[in-house]
């Protein structure tokens, strides 16, 4: 049987969720989908080449400032165009 979140998905459970569905839904309280926008555009991919001691360096930095490897890259690289 299918589960959602541990839970199994019964028949009775679909007939609910489209029941739910043909009455509509409030847009306003749907969860919005997709990353938050940065800077003053869509952001892009830019693939890197690093080494494994500058990974590792990165990696423990991040976890030092509780910010993901992401994050921090980008930080660096502001300052260094700054």
């Amino acid at each position: 049987m299918e589960t959602v979140n541990g839970v199994p998905v019964t028949d009775e459970t679909i007939q609910e969720w489209a029941d739910e569905a043909e009455r509509g839904y409030d847009v306003s309280q749907l969860r919005k989908r997709g990353r938050k926008p940065m800077g003053d555009g869509p952001a892009r991919v830019v693939p890197v080449r690093v080494d494994d001691t500058l990974l590792s360096a990165l990696d423990q930095r991040a976890e030092h400032d509780h910010v993901s490897r992401s994050e921090l890259i980008r930080a660096a690289i502001r300052a260094y165009v700054a």
